[in-house]
């Protein structure tokens, strides 16, 4: 039975284009209700490109590029706490499940949802996963010129995904079609605003290590990735062409499920060299240097700059601590709230470091502006960022003295 937001979206392609050319306030992607708010529609990068064209085939190089070896499509649901002790793995962490465990959350999430008709704006689906957040965030909300290197299934999923990321100028030209199932992940946020997620990805569409070259990454400047064990391969290979084309790469460690069961091959990873910059939530640092005698943010931000250049360590509503060779800052959290749903708050808090990265900004410019970014997505519910949550942002660029990107001078 096909999904009934999915025959919405099809039916309002045609108000896609025309939100492209500023004709209408409608936004296709946030799969709620026909009249779901804008999600950063405003904020879409202005370039010299066709606006009207949807296919993503520019000819300039994306700055950054972002990995997707499975394109995953999100549902994000608010729930209650007893939901998450029904669900195989740990709360809070993000940890792969099988087709049908994946029917089983959802099951268990619309029986809640059902039970909860005055919940506002329960649930929505849009284009997911850790790289997309930040990709999407950075053309979004900081016009950065990005694309992504991946797969997708030819299926709705699969189109949700390519429009939504198209909706914000992302060049998706690098992102393969394959006749598969477009991968799918529940993100679960609880009252506190944590998030559980459960990616479901063994069946879905992928790209294999041998399926890239270095087309797709000349002219760009940074690759963007996220640890998984079960894409190991074809991270490595990006990894070879990347730094074959000269590119420098970021690393973000996933969950601290992924680092606990998968730690030796992750320290291979970083002790190749390799990693030009990698993020660590506090959870993920603490099973960073499990078995070690001495422990804490400070001691995982001078191990992981043993090995990378750049080495941040976000704690939530502390802030961070992030260190580049001899310089060691920290940075408070920024414009401190009460998160609704803190899912990409770290995607979008690595996307505002990287540009102060590209903007040539000292570390601890780079660490207010993460700080920044990540505060914009906890305000809603998502990893998409609405255009009020972006002026937030700018505003608060603004009394910390800081400049705001040029994207803001288009609108």
């Amino acid at each position: 039975m096909e999904d009934p937001k999915i025959i919405w979206l099809y039916k309002h392609e045609e108000s896609f284009v025309k939100k492209r050319q500023g004709e209408i306030t409608e936004h296709p992607f946030s799969t709620i209700t026909p009249k779901a708010p804008i999600m950063g529609a405003e904020f879409l990068p202005k370039s010299s490109e066709n606006e009207n064209d949807l296919s993503g085939d520019f000819q300039a190089a994306p700055v950054i590029l972002g990995l997707l070896p499975a394109a995953l499509v999100d549902h994000i649901a608010r729930v209650d706490l007893s939901i998450l002790s029904r669900i195989p793995g740990e709360p809070g962490g993000s940890f792969p499940v099988a087709a049908e465990e994946l029917k089983d959350i959802l099951k268990e999430v619309n029986t809640h949802i059902s039970s909860s008709p005055n919940d506002l704006l329960p649930v929505k689906t849009i284009a997911g996963g850790s790289v997309t957040n930040t990709i999407r965030g950075l053309a979004a909300g900081f016009g950065i010129s990005c694309g992504v290197i991946g797969a997708r299934g030819d299926d709705e999923q699969g189109a949700l995904f390519l429009k939504n990321m198209s909706f914000y100028g992302v060049n998706i030209s690098r992102l393969r079609v394959k006749d598969e199932h477009t991968g799918q992940c529940v993100c679960l946020v609880d009252p506190l605003g944590n998030r559980t997620m459960r990616p479901c990805i063994a069946t879905a569409a992928k790209i294999q290590a041998g399926e890239l070259n270095r087309e797709d990454f000349k002219g760009s400047k940074w690759l963007v990735m996220r640890y998984s064990i079960y894409n190991l391969e074809v991270i490595k290979a990006a990894i070879q062409i990347a730094k074959q084309e000269g590119l420098l790469v970021s690393l973000d460690l996933a969950s601290f499920e992924m680092v606990r069961k998968f730690r030796a091959p992750l320290l291979q990873l970083l002790e190749s060299g390799n990693i030009d910059l990698c993020f660590a939530n506090e959870d993920e640092a603490a099973e960073l240097l499990s078995g070690e005698h001495v422990v804490g943010p400070d001691a995982a931000v001078d191990v992981l700059a043993k090995y990378c250049q750049w080495a941040v360590v976000t704690l939530g509503a502390n802030g961070c601590i992030a260190r580049h060779k001899n310089e060691v800052v920290k940075v408070p959290a920024i414009g401190q709230t009460k998160a609704i749903d803190a899912t990409g708050a770290g995607d979008l808090f690595a996307g505002g470091f990287l540009y102060g990265l590209v903007k040539g900004m000292s570390l601890e410019e780079c660490c207010i502006i993460g700080s920044c970014s990540g505060g914009t997505v906890i305000r809603s519910l998502g990893g998409e960022v609405s255009p009020e949550n972006w002026q937030w942002m700018y505003k608060q660029f603004k009394t910390k003295g800081l400049p705001a990107p040029a994207i803001l001078n288009d609108l």
